[in-house]
């Protein structure tokens, strides 16, 4: 399975870290190609100083004597072959991060639609046979564009269920944040009571441009 379809089948971490991977190597190579560029200049530089334009002839139409003619050329056609060669790298580095950050969004609209689909499905006395579930932790905030704000967690959401944990086992918030260590990429199901009905979202812990893997801010509830 190639990497693209890997991504189109649910966006398997595998395939984002090779994603990723190539990315990097993309850039490693830029990195090298302009240290190549740099090199060839400072070559002309010892030359004179005769830099991509200045004649190589002196006022009489002759070759100059007083810089090395080869050496000048040759830097000159370097320079130029590799600057098209990282014209054409940079192009190939915004299409892969173009193409990364698509995908990283499906994948987020995808989690939403099925967390939204759950919710739809769920009927009125399900789960009663095993007890009412009661709220343990409320969101007191809410990042805009972080993970938590895509799953569609809206502040005063109290938490019922975050993926394994519940108001039976609950004892401190470190036991959500051992949850969302554990479960970086991978969705997490969250029930909560909003404006007192149940809404069951998909959360997927992940890096994002603020802090931490989710976004918001979490408070335990006094029992």
């Amino acid at each position: 399975m190639s990497d693209d379809e890997a991504w189109r089948s649910g966006g398997s971490p595998e395939a984002r870290a090779a994603a990723v991977s190539d990315i990097q190597e993309l850039m490693r190579r830029k990195e090298e190609i302009e240290a190549q560029i740099k090199a060839n200049y400072d070559v002309l530089e010892g030359q004179k100083g005769v830099g991509m334009d200045e004649p190589l002839v002196d006022c009489e139409g002759y070759p100059r004597a007083d810089v090395d003619l080869y050496q000048v050329r040759t830097a000159r056609h370097n320079i130029v072959c590799l600057q098209n060669d990282h014209k054409a790298l940079m192009k190939q580095v915004e299409e892969a991060l173009h193409q990364l950050h698509a995908h990283d969004k499906e994948k987020q609209a995808r989690d939403l639609a099925e967390a939204h689909r759950e919710a739809l499905s769920r009927r009125p006395g399900q789960d009663e046979s095993q007890g009412p579930l009661q709220a343990f932790a409320r969101v007191n905030s809410i990042s805009a564009g972080s993970p938590a704000s895509f799953a569609g967690l809206q502040v005063d959401d109290e938490i019922m269920e975050f993926g394994s944990v519940n108001a039976q086992n609950f004892q401190s918030l470190q036991n959500v944040s051992s949850v969302v260590q554990h479960s970086q990429g991978r969705p997490l199901n969250v029930t909560v009571i909003r404006r007192g009905e149940r809404q069951q979202l998909r959360l997927v812990p992940t890096r994002w441009a603020g802090k931490g893997l989710l976004g918001c801010n979490i408070v335990p509830l006094q029992r």
